[in-house]
């Protein structure tokens, strides 16, 4: 029995039932404002985290944008000057062949019809690179640019403007707009 009387609320007294309501009741109000506390903190709490993992998600977003963005101009690179070494190894041909109408003698019959086979064989090279956008770069008469031009010697020359080129030992090429190989050339100087 001495159980049954502890879990039992004390009965209140009319008289005092008043005060007991009105402790209740201040304790219901402190409990409700300390809830409230306590649910606006947490929910402040939440709010920054979810402004944060949002931020996350917007830089990772653009990590990836700007990962794949690299890649692709990576891959146009590589396709649009895949041929730079072919080219390169292949300028010499065009080189030799320049060299060899150079050095013939079309007025001589036995050497015209091998030096028109060189020509036409030359002419179908040029042609070839040039469908790949392989340009000549022969600067004759035009001023020095350092970024196409390698300079051979300089000569002084009154008939011409300083830094002109008057002479090419060497046409250079370009491969979709980039330098292969630049044009050696002999650039005039002021007297």
């Amino acid at each position: 029995m001495s159980n049954e009387t502890q879990d039992k609320p004390e009965p209140v007294e009319p008289e005092n039932l008043s005060e007991e309501l009105e402790t209740v009741e201040e304790d219901q109000a402190e409990n409700a404002s300390s809830d409230t506390v306590e649910t606006d903190s947490v929910s402040d709490v939440l709010t920054e985290e979810i402004a944060d993992l949002k931020e996350q998600v917007l830089r990772a977003h653009a990590e990836t944008q700007n990962a794949r963005r690299r890649a692709e101009q990576d891959v146009e690179k590589a396709r649009k000057f895949a041929l730079e070494k072919f080219v390169s190894d292949l300028l010499p041909v065009a080189d030799n062949l320049e060299r060899a109408i150079a050095a013939g003698n079309a007025e001589d019959e036995t050497q015209a019809a091998v030096l028109e086979g060189v020509s036409l064989t030359l002419k179908s090279l040029i042609d070839t690179l040039k469908k790949y956008n392989v340009e000549p770069i022969d600067p004759q008469g035009e001023p020095f640019d350092p970024q196409l031009h390698q300079a051979m010697t300089m000569v002084p020359n009154p008939d011409v403007e300083p830094n002109t080129v008057i002479d090419v030992f060497q046409k250079g090429y370009t491969l979709n707009g980039r330098l292969v190989r630049p044009a050696m050339v002999v650039v005039s100087q002021a007297s």
